[in-house]
This record gives C-alpha cells, sequence and structure tokens, in this order.
C-alpha cells in the first residue's frame, strides 16, 4: 500500500508519466421490443426482457496528474489482450515517455511474462526496458485511481442496455472525448501518514 502512496506523491513529469490501469467489462443486451418512448407525466418503459449479445471487455488507462484517459474496447481480456494494449500505450499515448509508471492490481495477466507471450523477446524487453511496475494489495484494489474512472464511466456512460460492441465503442468514445476536454488532475488526499494513522491495525505492533 505505501509502495503506490508514495509513487502517488509525486509530480507531473511528461517523460515519466504516472498512469493507472484497470479493466472491466460490459455485458450487451439487445431489446426484445421496442422502449415506449416518454412522454408527458411518464418516462420512457422498458421491457424486462431481453438478448443477451456478447461481452465486451475494457481496459482504463488513467492518467491522474494529467486528467487524461483512454479506454480500449475488445473481445478478450487475456495476457496477449493485455501486451498489445501495453505496447500502445508506450508506443502511440505516451512515446516521448522515457518511462512510464504503471500502477495496477494483481491479475496473473499483468506481469512482463505476458509481454513474452504476445511479442519476440527483443521486442518484449523493448518495451519492459520503458516500463516500472507498482502493484496494488490484496483486498486493496480501491487504491487503484483508474478504478475510479471506471466507476465514473460506467455511471455515466454504461449504466442502460448497449446493444453491440459497435455501440459501446461510440458511446465510449463521446464520454472520453468529453471527460479529456475539461481534463484535471484528479485530487487524491490519501497519503502514507494518513494510512498509518487510520488502518493502523495493518500495521505490526512492535
Amino acid at each position: 500500500m505505501e509502495d503506490v502512496l508514495t509513487v502517488y506523491q509525486g509530480d507531473y513529469d511528461e517523460t515519466h508519466p504516472l498512469i493507472c490501469m484497470d479493466e472491466s467489462s460490459k455485458h450487451h443486451l439487445k431489446e426484445v421490443r421496442p422502449p415506449l418512448p416518454a412522454k408527458p407525466g411518464a418516462i420512457e418503459k422498458q421491457d424486462t426482457e431481453y438478448e443477451r449479445n456478447g461481452v465486451s471487455h475494457l481496459f482504463m488507462f488513467f492518467e491522474p496528474l494529467a486528467g487524461k484517459r483512454q479506454v480500449a474496447v475488445t473481445d478478450q481480456r487475456t495476457a496477449v489482450d493485455w501486451a498489445q494494449q501495453i505496447r500502445h500505450l508506450v508506443d502511440v499515448i505516451h512515446p516521448q515517455a522515457k518511462r512510464i509508471t504503471l500502477v495496477m492490481d494483481n491479475l496473473n495477466t499483468h506481469t512482463g511474462a505476458s509481454l513474452y507471450k504476445a511479442f519476440p523477446p527483443d521486442e518484449a524487453r523493448r518495451l519492459m526496458d520503458k516500463l516500472e511496475f507498482h502493484y496494488t494489495p490484496k483486498h486493496g484494489s480501491w487504491l487503484n485511481r483508474a478504478e475510479i474512472e471506471l466507476s465514473i464511466l460506467s455511471r455515466q456512460c454504461m449504466d442502460r442496455r448497449l446493444p453491440d460492441q459497435a455501440t459501446l465503442k461510440a458511446e465510449i468514445a463521446i464520454w472520453e472525448e468529453q471527460r479529456n476536454a475539461s481534463a484535471r488532475p484528479m485530487d487524491w488526499r490519501f497519503t502514507n501518514d494518513e494510512a498509518r494513522g487510520k488502518l493502523k491495525k495493518l500495521y505490526p505492533t512492535l
């Protein structure tokens, strides 16, 4: 926990950006009957029945000190999918970075080994040399600021039935553009000093 909180105390540096990464998913549900439109004195009515239409997976990359985020929507969330998103982060999102600090949870695909599954050794090594991994502790995913951003995405953009991946991508693209247009750094106030006070039961007694 303190490792992640120490990372969060750093200053903004575009050559060494801090990126928080998290994953989520969205089940696609198609209407079996057209909703009844809203009218004066009555809200839109939606049939309780629906048709399942697959699942899409989301990779959230959030830069809290710049207030910027990018969301990728994929069919799967395998080690290779994660590795491909990491290469996109290094080569497309932050090509100017000398090193990228990456905060994420301890999912078994979130390791350098995934890069070696996806790419030849020299390419995997090139990407690894650009990355500095920091993991949130077990039961401590709330420390990942990308999880907060995913929660906002869920409430503002995905809190309704979306029938297919194309619709989901279009909706997320609009949300992302609007959020980034008014980008502000995330105000994070929980520090190591506060953790040692409020969570002292987690520390050993000496």
